[in-house]
């Protein structure tokens, strides 16, 4: 085989650095952006941030008092700022969409007159209010050991039995084991665990120690104030015999079983439903997870309006006095690619958020029937049908409405949510799965709780109203929706 050398034209895609950065702050959610972008602010010098993420909280002095003072330390300005002189623009800054007016207004509305004023000593408002500080379950079980347990040595065991206990406040380690751990030297006997065990049990809340849920809604009703005796025995029996047929509601077993009638067993079916199954939840310290929106969507006049929420995006801007110092020529080569990634970020900002804002009012242009008249009205709605409308790829609509949200008049939804495949109807039409899962809610909620419907009568009312879908799809839907089957969702 010869060697020869050939010249070849082609053409293929190269990912600049740029680009990789837009692509990347596109998928950002945001808090993630946000996260992103203090590393970046602290890695370049030559970008800086205008909003501080703090400017609108409160400082509280030494004493207690709430600060007057702004958050940067200078003095506000005593008279209005002067509107004749607009503000200067910049190509190298962004501080987010021009509707800013909107927001400032609302706040030169509220008055803070009264927020440093001084009061009385005796005063129960002169100082604000702190959060209590989170009480565990643990520390509650130690409180009342302290108060009720006097021996040394039975307090150590109980102590030892409140560390086993999980976040529900079960046991579910058992005694034995727990016994096999101590040391032979202590001489605990198992009798003195079970002993320990039952001081547990009649500690606060009802039912903490439990060592499974018939034991937990046992000790419960044992404690419940007010019951009649045959109806706690009965719940007790139900309990601790039966409670697999309660939880399956078989009720017609559980007649059987306890020879008793539908008053009876809805009696002590009440009972057991004033008990609590997981009696630590209380002193849970999860903390809430708030989502923040992206896009917000209001009703006006000409129609439904879409904007960006000014609270998420940050306003940055490349610093003044290190810019001047290139322009003279007296920077090094190191500062003018800071420079130019500064300018990159701050382009690619403001590309990110134009790109979420058209997406926000392609979707709300093609779901206005959702935002009149709820989710029933939700229309089919593909990625592929919004990238050709604003002329961009399929993986950057999923891109974009990926960790995005908007606020509606319905409520907080991901861009994804409006996005759903489609179910054929008897007139040659269409319906969102989105809006099904709507009616198969609606369904369910009005149905009659002693005869509940079953998963083949909701896919026949769906046919009535001229959808075609088969009885394993909606079981597919309603078990997405977390509702129970219909054997869990009869009642007496």
């Amino acid at each position: 085989m010869k060697q020869s050398l050939q010249l070849r034209t082609s053409q293929h895609l190269a990912l600049t650095p740029q680009l990789q950065q837009s692509i990347r702050l596109l998928q950002l959610s945001t808090l993630e952006l946000h996260q992103e972008l203090e590393q970046l602010l602290t890695d370049n010098p030559l970008l800086e941030r205008l909003d501080d993420p703090l400017d609108r909280s409160l400082r509280l002095l030494s004493d207690g008092a709430i600060s007057q003072q702004a958050p940067s330390g200078e003095a506000p300005a005593e008279g209005p700022p002067n509107q004749d002189a607009p503000p200067a623009a910049d190509a190298d800054t962004y501080d987010g969409p021009a509707a800013d007016t909107e927001s400032t207004s609302s706040e030169a509305d509220v008055d803070w007159s009264d927020a440093g004023r001084s009061k009385a000593p005796d005063d129960e408002d002169a100082r604000p209010q702190l959060e209590a500080n989170h009480c565990t379950l643990r520390e509650h079980l130690m409180e009342q050991m302290r108060v009720t347990v006097l021996q040394m040595r039975d307090r150590a065991l109980v102590e030892l039995i409140i560390d086993a206990l999980d976040e529900n406040g079960y046991l579910e380690e058992p005694l034995e084991e727990i016994h096999a751990r101590l040391p032979e030297e202590l001489e605990v006997d198992l009798d003195e665990l079970r002993t320990a065990l039952s001081m547990l049990q009649s500690f606060d809340p009802m039912g903490v120690g439990a060592r499974n849920a018939s034991e937990c809604l046992a000790l419960q009703i044992k404690r419940l104030p007010g019951v009649a005796l045959v109806t706690r025995r009965m719940a007790l029996t139900i309990v601790e015999n039966h409670l697999t047929w309660f939880a399956q509601r078989d009720f017609n077993k559980l007649k059987k079983a306890l020879a008793c009638d539908d008053e009876d067993l809805r009696e002590a079916q009440a009972v057991i439903r004033l008990c609590n199954p997981h009696p630590g939840s209380a002193f849970a310290s999860d903390v809430s997870d708030y989502v923040v929106p992206d896009v917000i969507v209001k009703k006006s006049r000409t129609g439904w309006q879409v904007s960006l929420n000014n609270d998420v995006m940050p306003r940055l801007r490349v610093n003044a006095m290190y810019a001047n110092l290139l322009k003279q020529g007296k920077g090094e080569g190191a500062m003018g690619a800071q420079l130019q990634e500064a300018k990159w970020l701050i382009k690619n900002m403001r590309q990110r958020f134009d790109t979420i804002l058209r997406v926000a009012q392609a979707i709300v242009e093609r779901q206005k029937n959702f935002f009149s008249h709820g989710a029933v009205a939700m229309r089919p709605l593909v990625l592929r049908e919004i990238a050709d409308t604003l002329g961009l790829h399929e993986s950057t609509i999923s891109r974009v409405t990926t960790q995005k949200y908007m606020l509606t008049p319905h409520g907080m939804f991901e861009l994804k949510y409006f996005f759903g495949s489609h179910v054929a109807t008897e007139a040659g039409g269409e319906a969102s799965s989105t809006a099904i899962r709507a009616l198969i809610v609606q369904l369910t909620g009005a149905e009659d709780p002693k005869n509940p419907l079953s998963d083949s009568k909701i896919a026949d009312m769906l046919g009535e109203q001229g959808m075609v879908i088969a009885r394993r799809t909606v079981a597919k839907y309603r078990e997405a929706l977390k509702i129970p089957p219909v054997s869990l969702r009869k009642s007496l």
